[in-house]
């Protein structure tokens, strides 16, 4: 399997491994501050409304051993925030590069999705 070229992001004094889209390369290396840095990266500015949906993924990995598909998503945050909020259409407008399962797993800190290119 060909690995997608390695870029870094500079965190806290440190070089952050990630590939060229901004995924980790070692789950370990997520923190706060990294997801901020690399939501300035790709031009957003992470509101209450991202932390939740990073949080959200970020749990879900680690009570599931997989990311959340989008529709687990829309199912949580539907009853979380309601039918307004809670949508695909919204979820994908907070994370307009790449939606939820790619922009959101990206700044939570989790690996590529099988099937990304």
């Amino acid at each position: 399997m060909i690995q997608p070229a390695t870029r870094t992001l500079h965190v806290d004094g440190r070089d952050i491994e990630t590939d060229s889209e901004g995924y980790l390369r070692h789950l370990e290396d997520w923190s706060e501050r990294f997801a901020k840095a690399q939501a300035q990266s790709e031009g957003l500015d992470l509101t209450d409304e991202h932390w939740e949906v990073i949080r959200f993924l970020r749990r879900y990995f680690h009570e599931h051993g997989v990311q959340a598909q989008v529709r687990v998503m829309i199912q949580h945050f539907a009853q979380a925030w309601g039918p307004q909020r809670g949508n695909n259409h919204h979820l994908h407008d907070i994370f307009p590069v790449g939606g939820p399962q790619k922009q959101g797993n990206r700044l939570a800190g989790l690996l590529r999705t099988k099937g990304e290119h």
